[in-house]
């Protein structure tokens, strides 16, 4: 059972993602991602990234076809019957154009010795509106 204190870290280890994206603080990517993290965008493109290298590549990458402002919000914070932590949360992503991006993450997290982490991530565009 996850503690008001666990939610509470999990929100801001969310919400710090796009501080450190923004910032290319990629020598931070340890506060956020377990060493082992997958982070999967082959939907966008980029296919399952493992580690730190690979992510920091992949954005380096981009260079300025990356968002200039991450935003996370709609944050859910649940755990599996097998007692897996998962999120799932929206990401708006602004670009140098000023144009806006919508994505949801889907986040399976990991207690480590060092706080709430990441442990694999697979991110997921909404480019069309829902049709009823």
């Amino acid at each position: 059972m996850l503690t008001t204190d666990d939610r509470l870290a999990i929100h801001e280890l969310l919400a710090l993602h796009g501080h450190l994206m923004d910032d290319g603080a990629f020598d931070q990517l340890p506060t956020l991602f377990t060493e082992d993290i997958t982070y999967d965008v082959t939907a966008l493109g980029g296919g399952v990234l493992t580690g730190f290298a690979a992510i920091t590549a992949a954005a380096q990458a981009l260079g300025d076809r990356n968002p200039v402002a991450h935003h996370v919000t709609n944050i859910r914070v649940e755990t599996t019957p097998d007692g897996t932590v998962r999120a799932r949360s929206k990401g708006l992503g602004i670009t140098t154009d000023g144009l806006c991006g919508s994505v949801t993450y889907d986040d399976t997290l990991r207690q480590t010795p060092t706080g709430w982490r990441i442990s694999h991530r697979t991110v997921t565009p909404r480019r069309t509106p829902l049709h009823p």
